[in-house]
């Protein structure tokens, strides 16, 4: 009780003194007596009375904005040091509802807010950390430093996903532009120009922009994954592939370069899909996992890809490959099957212009339905033109000219007949020239 009413009368002594000093506009006194009052509380281990001042503090009449961030920072370094987690809960709530809605202490509101939702996860209440840090809008910080408004930002994105919330996830990340990660920092820092808002250090927990690019990409891969959008996938393990100390390690290279290479086959053909293949065939580590570049080879070659044969060289590869700790999976399979037979259907069309179904069928070791659902998929989604002629059993490669394509062609074609006419009347002109001159001669 005695040590109680001396906490008392101390912090009512130094009540004075901050008042006496914020009333005279005196900004380190007033700063001083409140950084004073929280440390005699602190010491005293009294949590709540530190609870309530900080709060009285904060509401006193023309209260010094200095005052109030000196006050919230000396407050957070107390934040691990709370006996326990509810003490910890209600000092970091306090310290929020004292920052919330002032903009000159939104790096520490932000900070706060981060712990808590650490806090809360901890705890597996992942729905509510989430919903905690979708509160703050980091973005719109202009003094606080880059690489922590990035892990800010990805912290959001990775509970979003953990919830599952991929639409939330998608909206978040896009707050990222990827061309971030590829500035060089040590040319990126200018001096501040006078009336510039002065950027603050990061703390010294926040990653570097290198580390985190990684955990960016690799935050897409788990949204990707969501949707089997293997080439986004196939992009995102190209990104972390080109960070400078993963391609300097074979052990770190090795492994995302593999996945790179299935997410390439399992990748519906496109423009896009194509450029990747022919990059990845080019690069020289590719020659240190042989069996990868003859499957690669294989896509890029214009032959027919026996399915059975290909499945049993790649099939315990494909199954022992892990991405995020699980297999590829049965879905996984099925595509890369669907895969192979549209490769196939591509390499048949540029060899035949028409075929018979059951030929189709024997090349594609499918049933000749199989082959007409397979084909009618490609026409549909555009991969191809194609026309079947079920009656009769012929597929036709060749596209439907307009008429006046083949107009314009006929008068192409006699355009160039008259050409090569006039050219040969000339040649027989000057032959004739020539003869007659040596007739006279």
């Amino acid at each position: 009780m005695a040590n109680t009413g001396n906490l008392d009368a101390a912090i009512e002594q130094l009540l004075n003194v901050e008042k006496q000093m914020r009333l005279a506009g005196d900004v380190a006194g007033t700063r001083k007596a409140v950084t004073d009052i929280l440390q005699i509380c602190f010491e005293a281990r009294a949590w709540k009375t530190l609870n309530d001042q900080i709060v009285v503090l904060s509401k006193r009449r023309g209260q010094l904005k200095q005052a109030v961030t000196a006050m919230v920072q000396q407050a957070m370094q107390y934040i691990d040091q709370t006996p326990d987690i509810e003490t910890r809960i209600e000092l970091i709530k306090t310290l929020n509802s004292v920052s919330a809605g002032k903009i000159y202490v939104e790096i520490e509101r932000a900070r706060l807010i981060k712990k808590l939702a650490k806090i809360k996860e901890e705890q597996g209440l992942i729905a509510e950390a989430a919903d905690l840090m979708q509160e703050i809008a980091v973005e719109t910080f202009g003094a606080m430093a880059k690489t922590e408004k990035i892990a800010f930002i990805l912290e959001q994105v990775r509970l979003c996903l953990d919830r599952q919330d991929y639409v939330r996830a998608q909206i978040l990340s896009r707050k990222i532009s990827p061309r971030v990660f590829d500035v060089d920092p040590s040319k990126e820092k200018k001096k501040p120009k006078e009336g510039d808002n002065v950027v603050e250090e990061a703390p010294a927990d926040i990653p570097s922009l290198l580390e985190l690019k990684r955990i960016y990409y690799e935050l897409m891969i788990r949204y990707y994954s969501h949707n089997n959008d293997y080439l986004e996938i196939c992009r995102c393990y190209k990104a972390i592939y080109e960070i400078p100390s993963v391609k300097e390690n074979p052990a770190e290279w090795t492994p995302i370069l593999r996945k790179i290479c299935w997410y390439l086959v399992l990748a519906p053909h496109d423009p896009m899909q194509s450029s990747l293949l022919n990059s990845t065939l080019e690069d020289k580590n590719l020659s240190e996992i042989p069996s990868f570049k003859q499957l690669l080879k294989q896509l890029v070659t214009m032959e027919v890809i026996q399915w059975n044969t290909l499945w049993e060289t790649y099939k315990n590869d494909f199954e022992n490959e892990n991405i995020s700790g699980t297999s590829l999976g049965d879905k996984a399979a099925e595509d890369l099957k669907q895969r192979i037979i549209e490769h196939n259907i591509i390499v048949v069309s540029k060899y035949y212009a028409r075929i018979t179904l059951k030929r189709l069928a024997d090349l594609l070791c499918l049933s000749v339905q199989e082959a007409e659902k397979h084909l009618s998929d490609m026409v549909v989604s555009k991969a191809l033109v194609a026309k079947i002629d079920r009656p009769m059993g012929i597929v036709c490669f060749q596209t439907a000219k307009d008429s006046n394509d083949i107009l314009n062609s006929w008068a192409a074609n006699l355009e160039k007949l008259l050409d090569l006419v006039e050219k040969s009347c000339h040649q027989i002109h000057k032959e004739t020239m020539v003869h007659k001159a040596a007739l006279k001669v």
